[in-house]
């Protein structure tokens, strides 16, 4: 016997201006829409780009009764034409269309600061979204975040995770949920400062070097890192393409004293002692496939592909599964 999904509220207001937890309660409501009917469609719009006609259709019954969560974004921008829109359909709101409506808690005109209270009166349910200003404030921030992915956290790892990642609510939700990952459910001092202080040293060399030395679970962390810290795109993608054409001409010019070969292959000794350990792990076949993926890497990352993080991501991996196979 299967429970069906309790009927999601048909007006919700979401205020304040914190933006990852603005975009939570979007999340939520879509999601509950979603629950009840799967077909449920999701528009987003901004106030100042609708009219009142506009609204009218967009709330209108639809003759299938298809679910429909509509996302009114910058109501604290809102017109007194459309805020009476607003007001008139939440009156008699349509079966299947949850209205969900956006604001600041401000705004400029007399419409746009008078509607909270007139939605909330109409019955509408609140999801609270202020900024964190406050050191408390962010401090349970953190421990909701890492108990929401089944975690724990102590009061001296909480402060150093503030410490080292800042105030930005997603960057200390994305650092929370990576520790509890890694620290295997409970997040002590000792963990956070072993995991920022790795990753203050990832750039592009670093996930290069670990991608030509085959290491899947380390290049993939490191890019992990270099991303969230925001190393561009190009950067890693020169890295990775540097370090498979090292190892790919020394390999060529054979064995030899690196202080020999350094000069005629106009790099210094140290790159070529490195680069001759690294080729060790490398075939002839794995290197003109590497060599390829790099090429193809350096097209994407410059606007051929439509997300380059995953084009990296699967170029790194090409890459170690390439050192994987080529010395058979």
């Amino acid at each position: 016997m299967t429970t069906q999904a309790s009927a999601p509220s048909p007006l919700v207001l979401v205020l304040g201006e914190e933006e990852l937890l603005i975009e939570r309660a979007v999340r939520a409501a879509s999601d509950a829409a979603k629950a009840a009917d799967p077909t449920a469609d999701l528009t987003r719009i901004r106030v100042s780009d609708l009219t009142v006609p506009a609204l009218a259709e967009m709330v209108s019954p639809s003759l299938f009764a298809e679910g429909r969560v509509i996302v009114l974004e910058s109501a604290h921008d809102i017109s007194q034409e459309l805020s009476d829109g607003v007001m008139a359909y939440v009156k008699a709101p349509a079966d299947g269309i949850v209205l969900v409506v956006v604001h600041s808690g401000g705004g400029r005109s007399k419409a746009a600061k008078a509607l909270p209270a007139a939605l909330k009166k109409a019955g509408a349910e609140i999801v609270e979204c202020p900024k964190l200003t406050k050191p408390a404030e962010r401090e349970s921030f953190v421990r909701n975040e890492v108990r929401r992915v089944g975690g724990k956290i102590d009061g001296a790892a909480v402060l150093a995770l503030i410490d080292a990642v800042g105030s930005d609510l997603r960057e200390l939700s994305s650092a929370a949920t990576q520790l509890v990952a890694d620290a295997g459910g409970t997040v002590d001092e000792q963990a956070v400062r072993r995991y920022h202080r790795g990753r203050a040293d990832v750039n592009g060399f670093a996930v290069a070097e670990k991608a030509v030395a085959g290491d899947k679970t380390a290049a993939l962390e490191s890019l992990r890192w270099a991303m969230q810290l925001g190393v561009p795109h190009v950067l890693v993608a020169d890295a990775l393409a540097d370090a498979v054409r090292t190892i790919a001409r020394v390999s060529g010019a054979g064995r030899g004293n690196p202080n020999q070969m350094a000069g005629e292959l106009g790099m210094p000794p140290w790159k070529v002692r490195k680069a001759q350990g690294q080729a060790r792990g490398w075939g002839q076949d794995g290197l003109a496939t590497a060599m390829r993926v790099v090429a193809r890497l350096n097209a994407e990352v410059k606007g051929v592909a439509a997300n380059p993080e995953y084009a990296l991501e699967r170029a790194v991996l090409e890459v170690v599964d390439a050192h994987g196979t080529s010395s058979r």
